[in-house]
C-alpha cells in the first residue's frame, strides 16, 4: 500500500454502507478466533468486486469504518480432514477429535463503512452499486451489507482535518490514541498470495488534527464554510 499524495482537488463518489453484523477474522492469529475492529482493504475490494462482477478491483479508495457494539456467538465448525477420513455429508462432518466442534466467534454489531472512490472509477462504481452483480457482503458470506447512500463530493488537499475513524497510513498523522493494525491490502485470485501494510485507526472518534498526505471533503455548507470535514487518505493496492 502507498497513499496517493495530494496534488490538487478531485471529484469522488462517497458511498456509505451498514452491516447489522460483521466479523473480520485476523489471519495473523491462526487457530484463534480473534477479529479485527475494522475491515481490511482487501475485504473492501472484495465487496466492490462483487458489485462489478470482476475477479479483482485494484482501485484507489479511501475509507472510514466503525461499529456500534460487539459480542460473542457460539458457532459449530465442520473442518474437512485433508486425508478424507471424515468426509462432509450435507456440509457436516462427524463430531470427535478433529471433527465438528463448537467455538466462540466474536462479532461486530451495526458496522458503518464509508468509502471515497475518486473519478473516473467513482462513476463506474455508482452504477454497479445501484445494480450489483452479486450479493454485497462485508466479510463472511452470511454478513450482508446494505448500501445506504451515494453522493458526489469534492476532495481537497488538507493539512488539518477530522481524523474520525478514517484508515490512514502509519505516517498519516500523530494522534496518540490511534492503534496500528497490520491489514491485508489484496488477496490473489487463487488466494495463495496476500499483500500486507500497517495502518492507523482510531476506535474512538478524533476531532480536527494535523494530517499528512491527506485530503478532506470540501465544505458544502455555505453558512459555515469553515465547518470541520472528514480526513481521507486515498490508498493504492
Amino acid at each position: 500500500m502507498s497513499p496517493v499524495l495530494p496534488t490538487g482537488s478531485l471529484r469522488a463518489l462517497r458511498a456509505t454502507f451498514h452491516a447489522p453484523v460483521a466479523s473480520f477474522r485476523d489471519p495473523l492469529f491462526p487457530g484463534i478466533t480473534r477479529i479485527l475492529p475494522v475491515p481490511p482493504p482487501s475485504t473492501v475490494r472484495g465487496l466492490l468486486a462483487a458489485a462489478t462482477g470482476a475477479y479483482t478491483e485494484p482501485f484507489v479508495f479511501g475509507m472510514a469504518a466503525w461499529s456500534e457494539g460487539h459480542g460473542t456467538d457460539t458457532e459449530t465448525y465442520h473442518p474437512i480432514a485433508a486425508d478424507g477420513s471424515n468426509q462432509a455429508i450435507g456440509g457436516r462432518v462427524r463430531a470427535g477429535k478433529g471433527g465438528a466442534t463448537a467455538k466462540d466467534r466474536p462479532f461486530l454489531a451495526d458496522v458503518h463503512l464509508t468509502l471515497w472512490l475518486p473519478e473516473p472509477d467513482g462513476d463506474r462504481f455508482a452504477r454497479a452499486l445501484r445494480r450489483p452483480r452479486h450479493a454485497l457482503r462485508l466479510g463472511r458470506s452470511q454478513d450482508l451489507v446494505h448500501l445506504t447512500g451515494l453522493a458526489q463530493v469534492l476532495l481537497e488537499p488538507a493539512e488539518r482535518a477530522v481524523v474520525g475513524h478514517a484508515l490512514a497510513p502509519v505516517d498519516g498523522h500523530d494522534v496518540p490514541s490511534a492503534h496500528e493494525h497490520r491489514l491485508a491490502d489484496t488477496v490473489s485470485a487463487d488466494r495463495l498470495t496476500t499483500s500486507w501494510s500497517p495502518y492507523l485507526w482510531c476506535d474512538e472518534p478524533v476531532g480536527k488534527a494535523p494530517v499528512r498526505g491527506a485530503y478532506r471533503e470540501a465544505p458544502t455548507d455555505n453558512e459555515h464554510p469553515l465547518k470541520d470535514t472528514q480526513a481521507v487518505w486515498l490508498l493504492t493496492p
